[in-house]
């Protein structure tokens, strides 16, 4: 499978900086949080990164331009996430709530999307679980700043392919 569009659930600190890295990779991007306020301060700190690696010659206008024309941000879950072939949650580190996104993301997803969670602290089994793909979920813990952290810790369940 190619991935082609990644949904990045959340818009905040590490939202953003997934969003802003993947755009900047040439992925299409759809950026979702539950408030248009929330996407687009998320939207205006990924802009605000690159005018300043632009200032540090460490990015182009080009680029700039490139990577803010792979993103579009959005209030839509479903119209995020329909037609991705992976999204990428980070969310507030609250089970529940965490649980509450992946149950009703299985229900608009196609079946070979793969699922990767932010978390730093809690278990991808547990989030797997709550849907029908355990071994197409996978947490993906990466670090902060994103666009300046070249990490990303992958977690992997004994049921992940």
């Amino acid at each position: 499978m190619s991935i082609t569009h990644i949904a990045v659930i959340g818009a905040g600190t590490m939202g953003h900086g997934i969003a802003h890295v993947a755009a900047g990779a040439g992925y299409k991007v759809a950026l979702y949080d539950i408030q248009q306020d929330f996407v687009a301060r998320g939207l205006k700190n990924i802009t605000a990164n690159l005018d300043k690696g632009i200032e540090k010659g460490k990015t182009t206008v080009e680029q700039k331009a490139a990577t803010l024309g792979n993103i579009t941000g959005t209030t839509d879950l479903s119209g995020a996430a329909t037609g991705a072939q992976l999204v990428i949650e980070a969310i507030p580190e609250k089970i529940e709530l965490k649980q509450d996104l992946y149950a009703k993301l299985e229900a608009i997803c196609g079946k070979d999307t793969i699922f990767g969670s932010n978390t730093s602290s809690l278990s991808i089994a547990k989030l797997a679980g709550v849907t029908k793909r355990p071994d197409r979920f996978i947490g993906m813990h990466f670090f902060n700043p994103v666009h300046l952290m070249k990490l990303l810790e992958l977690v992997v369940t004994n049921n992940t392919s």
